[in-house]
C-alpha cells in the first residue's frame, strides 16, 4: 500500500502513532464527546485532531488508554478500527446513541449488543453476508457486569445496523421503501433491540484485525412506541451509557491483568 502520508510515522486519517494510544480506546462517533469521556482519564491530553477523528490520551486504573471518535457509519469506524489496531490497541468499546425498536427499550435506557444485523455496506468488504457479527465475549460480559453494577436499566440483544439514517425514521418515501419495511417488519419480528450505524462494521472489521470489540448504547428515543401512541420520552445525554463503557474498561483492565 502507498504511504500518503510519507513516512511520518502517524496513520493518515487518524493521525496518531503507536506511541499516541493506549490498547484500550472508547469509540464514540461525535468528537465532541471525546473530551466528556477523556474526562474520566487521569492525565488525559488531546493527541490527534482529524477529521471526524479526535483522540484523547490518558490513564484508567494505571493503564494507558485513549478514546478515538469516529464519526457517524460504517466506513469512518472501520478506518478508525483499523489505524489503531495498526498502532498496538487491541480492545476497543464503541459507545453512542441508537433508536429503541422492541416495545420495552425506551428512552434513557443502555442496549448492549450481543449481535448486529448486517444491513449496511462496510461489512460486506471485509467478509461474506454470511459471517455473522458479534462481540466479543469479553468485552460483551463486562459492559453487562458494569451496567449491573452501576444499577442501569439496560437490555442485552442484537441491533440492526443501518447506512441510512433518514432510510430508518421515513422509509416510505425512499424508492426502495418496499424493501426497507418489509425488512424492518422482520427485525422486529425477530426481537431486534434497536438501530444504530457502526456495530456490524466495527465487529466484522473487529474480527478480521484479531482485535476485541463490544458496544453499548444509550436509547434517544422508540419510534415503534410512538407509532403505537405509547409513550416515548426523550433521552440525550450519554453519561449512562459512557460510564457503562468506562466501567467496563476498569473491568477488562483488571481481569486482564489477572489473566482471566
Amino acid at each position: 500500500m502507498v504511504d500518503y502520508t510519507e513516512g511520518s510515522g502517524k496513520q493518515y486519517h487518524t493521525g496518531v502513532g503507536p506511541d499516541d494510544i493506549g490498547k484500550y480506546v472508547i469509540m464514540p462517533g461525535d468528537p465532541k464527546r471525546c473530551e466528556a469521556i477523556a474526562k474520566h482519564f487521569d492525565d488525559m491530553h488531546l493527541v490527534a485532531d482529524v477529521r471526524e477523528f479526535m483522540t484523547y490520551t490518558g490513564t484508567l486504573a494505571g493503564e494507558k488508554v485513549s478514546v478515538t471518535s469516529t464519526g457517524i457509519g460504517g466506513p469512518s469506524a472501520s478506518i478508525a478500527i483499523d489505524e489503531l489496531a495498526k498502532c498496538g490497541a487491541h480492545t476497543f468499546i464503541r459507545v453512542g446513541t441508537c433508536g429503541g425498536m422492541r416495545e420495552d427499550v425506551c428512552g434513557g435506557d443502555i442496549v448492549i449488543a450481543n449481535g448486529a444485523i448486517r444491513n449496511e455496506g462496510t461489512s460486506r468488504e471485509f467478509a461474506p453476508i454470511e459471517f455473522p457479527a458479534v462481540p466479543d465475549v469479553k468485552v460483551m460480559n463486562a459492559l453487562i457486569q458494569s451496567a449491573e453494577n452501576l444499577g442501569l436499566t439496560h437490555h442485552v440483544g442484537v441491533v440492526q445496523c443501518k447506512d441510512s439514517f433518514f432510510g430508518q425514521h421515513e422509509p416510505e418515501i425512499m424508492p426502495v421503501s418496499y424493501e426497507l419495511q418489509n425488512k424492518w417488519e422482520a427485525w422486529l419480528r425477530m426481537g431486534c433491540l434497536a438501530s444504530e450505524m457502526e456495530s456490524a462494521a466495527l465487529f466484522i472489521a473487529g474480527a478480521f484485525l484479531k482485535v476485541r470489540v463490544g458496544s453499548c448504547f444509550l436509547v434517544v428515543a422508540n419510534q415503534e412506541r410512538a407509532k403505537k401512541g405509547l409513550s416515548n420520552v426523550q433521552a440525550h445525554d450519554t453519561g449512562d451509557a459512557i460510564k457503562t463503557a468506562v466501567e467496563a474498561l476498569k473491568i477488562l483492565i483488571e481481569n486482564d491483568r489477572k489473566g482471566k
